[in-house]
């Protein structure tokens, strides 16, 4: 795993269709635009039978109503299914000219797990990025060369392809976002440090996180959990109690220069990955939709300023990209000064902009915060759909502007 990037602190602007500010907490995709006020829901829990000790004779080390003995077989269960599927990857780079050997050499290392029985492997996109070959290590130390299928940097995900032929292949099991919750087990197998099959145990700590992608944009939905997670388990599973892969690990937050695990890591989680990656697999790129501007979750304290009410809620609009899909639209910016203070710049304070729209809905959903835009974009369109945002502009009441979406540039403008 590549040293860790900081989140954002201050506005992020919206790329696949706008960037985040900070790390907001927000909902699973699935139930975005929900009631509010969730109902209490029961998590189901794996029951895992332990072996059956000879007549007579109690389990090793445990009694027969030790809870201990249940909790490690549960563990020695999910390791027993995923570990057959989760793999070693070497970066491997050309040596140079001041090299004393003619091989390549490992200039990065990573986890992957294996995808479907074609071969494909699942894996991060800085693992792989600027590879010269890749090499892949099977749990049964099978070592074979891999070929990049295609790589999202958006989503830190990427492809790579094996020779089904020459290896058993254990495809995974995917979970579903909407039995992801706080509090529930999370368990990491990966390779940290290169020590190959490693697990760590967890708890998702928080849902809805949004991280830094390479590209300057924002991957929403992040799951963040507590599991030991290290340079080298970038591209692992993260797993339930059930064995079933509910993220693809990608980033840690260390407070100190060289990555190391502090008890926050996080996971791309498993809606993204099934929307990404098959589009990897048949086509080798990834098309994120764009709205083109940027802005931030409406505050009730800017009421006064901006002519909103207090009981508002929405993604206040201050900027629309030059050349974006939102710019010919009609859609209104902040334009004019006001004495609310965002930031404190190098120069001075960064003032808020009155004037813009106040975006309260999109297709007919409710929008209470700037990240609900971006992960139902992420979640649920593609470019050259149509979107149908409700704002709300002062003295003039509520408006719908219709966007045709376009494709994520590159690079965050």
């Amino acid at each position: 795993m590549h040293r860790s990037r900081p989140l954002p602190i201050l506005i992020a602007l919206v790329a696949l269709s706008i960037a985040l500010t900070g790390c907001g907490l927000v909902r699973p995709a699935a139930r975005l635009f929900a009631n509010p006020t969730p109902t209490p829901r029961v998590v189901e829990k794996l029951v895992v039978a332990s072996p059956t000790p000879p007549r007579g004779q109690a389990a090793p080390g445990a009694s027969a109503t030790s809870g201990g003995d249940i909790q490690s077989a549960l563990l020695r269960a999910v390791y027993e299914k995923v570990n057959p599927a989760v793999v070693y990857i070497e970066n491997l780079t050309k040596p140079t000219s001041t090299s004393q050997t003619s091989q390549a050499l490992p200039e990065s290392q990573g986890s992957g797990f294996v995808w479907d029985a074609l071969g494909h492997i699942v894996t991060n996109d800085h693992v792989v990025r600027g590879s010269d070959a890749l090499q892949v290590t099977f749990w049964d130390g099978v070592v074979l060369p891999a070929e990049l299928v295609g790589s999202d940097p958006d989503s830190d995900l990427a492809v790579i392809l094996v020779d089904p032929k020459l290896v058993k292949l254990v495809p995974v099991e995917r979970g579903h976002v909407d039995d992801i919750a706080v509090g529930q087990r999370a368990i990491a197998i990966g390779n940290p440090f290169g020590l190959v099959g490693t697990m760590t145990e967890g708890i998702v700590s928080a849902l809805g996180r949004s991280i830094p992608a390479i590209t300057g944009f924002s991957i929403p939905m992040a799951i963040q959990t507590d599991a030991s997670i290290n340079p080298g388990n970038s591209g692992g599973p993260l797993l339930n109690d059930k064995g079933q892969v509910i993220g693809v690990n990608s980033q840690i937050r260390s407070a100190t220069s060289t990555p190391a695990n502090s008890g926050v890591g996080f996971a791309i989680p498993v809606n993204i990955v099934e929307r990404v990656v098959p589009a990897l697999i048949s086509g080798g790129k990834y098309k994120h939709a764009y709205l083109g501007l940027s802005g931030r979750t409406y505050s009730p304290a800017w009421a006064e300023a901006l002519g909103f009410s207090r009981d508002d809620r929405g993604a206040y609009v201050m900027d629309l990209i030059s050349g974006g899909p939102s710019e010919r639209t009609g859609l209104r910016t902040g334009t004019k000064d006001t004495k609310v203070v965002l930031a404190i710049a190098m120069d001075g304070p960064v003032y808020l902009k009155g004037g813009g729209d106040l975006v309260i809905g999109i297709d007919g959903k409710k929008v209470s915060t700037f990240d609900d835009i971006l992960i139902y974009l992420e979640s649920f369109k593609s470019p050259g759909d149509e979107i149908k945002l409700t704002v709300l502009r002062p003295s003039e009441g509520q408006k719908t502007v219709t966007v045709k979406l376009g494709e994520r540039p590159s690079r965050l403008r």
